[in-house]
Parts: structure tokens; C-alpha cells; sequence
């Protein structure tokens, strides 16, 4: 059964078309991206995943149950975070994710807590009302909130914004460690590198899907530029299926003795999503 499976799902605000006919389905165990411009409707995606939003049309399916129908099912095993942090200023860190959890039923809930917290690095500050945090550091707390209870499926939406790099290293290494485990983790991100950490990708635009490829299928189609410098020459070329066409010009040298450097400068992943965009504007 896959985790996620969207068919024909249509999701309108008045006459503005958020989702249009989406067909997509993410596998247990992936971490599975979302990227688009904003506005490309990927919030509104991962509302309707959750149960907040219900879709005008077509049928959506999170851990094999209806959202909005079975919600109270679906609660226990997903961990949700929102674009914007919703968390009580008035409260501490400690407090914050202590009423969040509850719901679960966790056992040692104040091991569970002291762990999650030092997660996050925030556990100097556990004791500390929110409204004295950063935006970063709002945004940890918001995170620690959606997986304190090692959900089966995770709903990122943009969860490293104003996250340092150190630390956005070791959420990835958490998000492999939940993957491996068999949790599946879906995220709506802008950062590039995460993108290419993701087992697969989807590109939004308006609404619809343009290319649900993996990174690396995403970058065999990419252009490059290529050089080959020989005993007493420099050539170069411009390659727009680099993957395929490589092999090919590499034939066309023979693969000769007196050439001492290939070269390669392949296009950027944003430049590939972009390109994508811009195609079916």
C-alpha cells in the first residue's frame, strides 16, 4: 500500500485553482519532495494530505485512510508541521511540546521530550518562554513538535527555513534514521540541497505536476558544458542531454592517450526546476 495516493485531486479557493487534477503517489520508506514557486500550490497539497483542507474532486488516501473521513485514525500516525510555527508564546519549549504529544500517549513522555528537545538543540532553552526564541529556533521547536512521537508519515512544510547548516545536517540524518525504520517523509522545501537529498521529486506549477522524476533522473537530462584538453589543444562543447550525449563524444576522441582532463560543469538542479517551469508557463 503506498503512504500517499492522490488521483484527480482538485482543490479551488473561488475561481483560483490551487490543485488541478493531481495524480500522485508516494511509496512507504521514500523521502519525497515537493518543489515549485510559491503560489505552485504545494501547502494546499499537504492540507488536503492531512485532513485540514477537503478536495472539491478525485480521491486522496494517507496511510490507506480518508483524511477528512478517518482523521481521528490518521492522527496517531502522521506528524504535521505548518509552513508558519503554531506554537503558544506564553508557554516554554518544554511546555510547547509536552501538550503537543500528550495526545499521543507516549510512554516516559518526559524522556521522550528531554530527547527530542536536545534533537533540536534546544534543550539550554527548554525551560525559556517562546516569545524570547528566533524564528529559527521557533521553527526547531516547531519541528520537534510534528516528530516527538516517531510518526509512521512525516509532513514537512519548508522545515529548515532559518536553520543553520549544522543543524540541517543532523534533521537529515534523523529523517534518513525514520526512513530506514520505514517511516515515509514528504517535504515542501526551497533549499536545493535538500531537494537532491529527496529519494524522488515532484515540480508544482499551478496546481498540476510537471515531472515527478528522482534527482538523478532529473539531472540525466541536464545540460552541461564539457572540456577536453589534450597534449596541445582545448575543445569544448555544449551538451543539452549530457547523460546520453557524453558517451558519444567521448567515442568520437577514442578515449586517446594525450587527453589528460575531461571537464564536465553540469547545470544546477534550480536551473533544471526552472527550466521545467518555465517550459509550460
Amino acid at each position: 500500500m503506498p503512504a500517499l495516493e492522490i488521483a484527480g485531486a482538485v482543490k479551488c479557493y473561488g475561481d483560483l485553482v490551487a490543485v488541478d487534477h493531481l495524480d500522485l503517489k508516494v511509496e512507504q520508506g521514500e523521502i519525497f519532495g515537493i518543489l515549485g514557486a510559491n503560489g505552485a500550490g504545494k501547502t494546499t497539497l499537504i492540507k488536503l494530505l492531512v485532513g485540514l483542507l477537503q478536495p472539491d474532486s478525485g480521491q486522496i488516501r494517507t496511510l490507506g485512510l480518508d483524511p477528512v473521513r478517518q482523521a481521528r485514525a490518521l492522527r496517531r500516525q502522521i506528524g504535521y508541521m505548518p509552513q508558519s510555527p503554531v506554537l503558544y508564546d506564553d508557554l516554554t519549549a518544554r511546555e510547547n511540546l509536552t501538550f503537543w504529544t500528550r495526545a499521543h500517549r507516549l510512554p516516559d513522555l518526559r524522556r521522550q521530550v528531554d530527547e527530542t528537545l536536545a534533537l533540536v538543540s534546544l534543550s539550554a532553552r527548554a525551560d525559556d518562554p517562546v516569545h524570547t526564541f528566533s524564528g529559527g529556533m521557533k521553527q526547531r521547536l516547531s519541528l520537534a513538535c510534528a516528530l516527538a512521537h516517531r510518526p509512521r508519515l512525516l509532513l514537512l512544510d519548508e522545515p529548515t527555513t532559518g536553520v543553520d547548516p549544522k543543524l540541517r545536517q543532523t534533521f537529515w540524518e534523523t529523517f534518513r534514521a525514520m526512513t530506514a525504520a520505514g517511516a515515509t517523509i514528504l517535504i515542501s522545501t526551497h533549499q536545493m540541497d535538500e531537494a537532491a537529498a529527496c529519494d524522488r521529486l515532484a515540480i508544482m506549477r499551478e496546481g498540476a505536476v510537471l515531472a515527478c522524476d528522482s534527482p538523478a533522473g532529473l539531472f540525466a537530462g541536464a545540460r552541461a558544458r564539457v572540456e577536453i584538453e589534450t597534449a596541445g589543444n582545448s575543445a569544448q562543447y555544449h551538451l543539452t542531454d549530457y547523460a546520453h550525449a557524453l558517451p558519444e563524444l567521448l567515442r568520437a576522441h577514442h578515449l586517446a592517450a594525450d587527453v589528460r582532463r575531461i571537464t564536465v560543469e553540469r547545470e544546477p538542479l534550480e536551473s533544471i526546476v526552472l527550466r521545467l517551469i518555465d517550459s509550460h508557463a
